[in-house]
């Protein structure tokens, strides 16, 4: 049966909840604002009957700002059984071009943050959720170009599957293909990439609990179950990101101990590189690619292997800033154009439109691939004063993004006419 969109004259358009949206509720939190009072006047809206679908899942992703997870995804559960559809706010009151989210039900660091992506512009953007058991909307919202925003987690397979199922009869660009991001699982990215000359991949290996345990209580050797992998090694739960679970363990008895404190059953396992420079510190990059193009999007700099720009007190260090600037300033011209080919092999090999990637520079000078996901959050949140440098990078990102999507409207255009 064919995907039936609507026009713009046509009556019977899919019912869409307006929303506050990700982006204006994460920047409150990030900025320090209470979202307390914020919750308690939409959870009142809630009990009065005054609420729309929008409210609730606004309501959901408040509580995960606020650490109650669980409560939150019970939340946005009940909401998207019964509506699917949302608007995110506009800066346009005319649009110049319409965009429609394939998302997933998920937690909230699960689908591409897009709002961040397109704020300021003048794209609107509609999300559906594709949620087992629950039938499209009919017709489905008019839109220029659709983008999945789905990860490659193991809870957004059912959505990423149906994706998949709809996209040959989708009548409308679709960016980001759901068949491609689940090349993003850590595993599969290791076959993909490894063999490109100029990058380092550690394999990443998945291992069950009990084979760990085996190694652990020196029943087995590590190399056995882990392809030939030996200590010390990076253990982290598969499925995990954000540094969840994630551990150097050097040894037996530091395994047993890792074991003890992780309950899950499934683990990746791949070995510890050290990408340490001579002056002793380790440095951790965020590249954007954005319809073929690598972007900076920040540099990380810290004394311990496990980076992440949060610990890395950047915020604390002038001079960590200041090389952080010149490595974006200047990023086309040094780190792009020294890892060019690498770089051009592992975006053609991805093939996703936009994708992000966290990797280093080994003591060889190899490209370091730590992993690639279309889900890490690329915004222009931080402090003008202390990042001065931020904003026109960012700005840079976001305006290349938004470009993507319009030549892609532009080239469905031309080809019908």
């Amino acid at each position: 049966m064919p995907i039936e969109i609507a026009g713009h004259g046509d009556q019977g358009h899919p019912t869409v909840a307006d929303r506050i949206g990700f982006a204006t509720l994460t920047r409150m939190a990030f900025d320090g604002v209470s979202l307390l009072p914020l919750k308690q006047d939409l959870t009142d809206r809630v009990a009065n009957g005054t609420a729309d679908a929008g409210v609730g899942l606004d309501l959901a992703l408040i509580a995960q700002l606020l650490g109650q997870k669980q409560i939150g995804l019970a939340i946005q559960n009940q909401v998207l059984t019964h509506h699917q559809l949302f608007r995110s706010p506009c800066a346009a009151a005319r649009p110049r071009l319409r965009v429609l989210a394939l998302a997933a039900e998920i937690d909230m660091g699960g689908n591409t943050p897009i709002e961040f992506l397109l704020e300021g512009s003048d794209i609107e953007l509609k999300t559906l959720y594709i949620v087992p058991g629950c039938e499209l909307p009919v017709p489905l919202p008019d839109h220029d170009v659709a983008i999945v925003v789905a990860s490659d987690s193991p809870e957004c397979g059912t959505a990423l599957a149906e994706m998949m199922r709809l996209l040959p009869q989708w009548p409308r660009p679709m960016l980001n293909p759901p068949h491609l991001i689940s090349n993003l699982d850590r595993d599969k990215l290791y076959h993909l990439l490894q063999d490109i000359e100029g990058i380092d991949i550690p394999a990443t290996i998945a291992v069950d609990r009990a084979q760990l345990v085996e190694v652990a209580e020196s029943k087995m050797p590590l190399a056995t179950v882990a392809q030939g992998t030996a200590f010390p090694v990076i253990v982290r739960p598969r499925g995990s990101h954000a540094g969840h679970g994630l551990a150097k363990v050097t040894d037996a008895t530091e395994l047993l101990a890792y074991l003890g404190a992780q309950p899950e059953l499934e683990f990746f396992v791949s070995r510890f590189v050290d990408y340490s420079n001579a002056d002793g510190q380790f440095r951790k990059y965020r590249i954007a690619v954005v319809g073929g193009k690598p972007y900076a999007c920040h540099m990380a700099i810290a004394d311990q292997w496990n980076i992440w720009y949060l610990n890395a007190g950047m915020s604390q260090s002038e001079s960590k800033r200041l090389e952080e600037s010149v490595f974006m300033r200047g990023f086309d011209e040094t780190f792009a154009a020294r890892h060019g080919h690498a770089l051009a092999r592992m975006i053609e090999r991805v093939g996703l439109d936009y994708f992000l990637v966290d990797c280093a520079e080994n003591q060889d000078g190899e490209l370091l691939i730590f992993e690639a996901d279309n889900t890490a959050v690329v915004h222009n949140m931080d402090s003008p004063e202390l990042f001065p440098y931020k904003p026109p990078q960012m700005r840079k990102i976001f305006d290349a993004f938004a470009k993507m999507l319009f030549d892609r409207a532009r080239r469905r255009a031309e080809r019908a006419a």
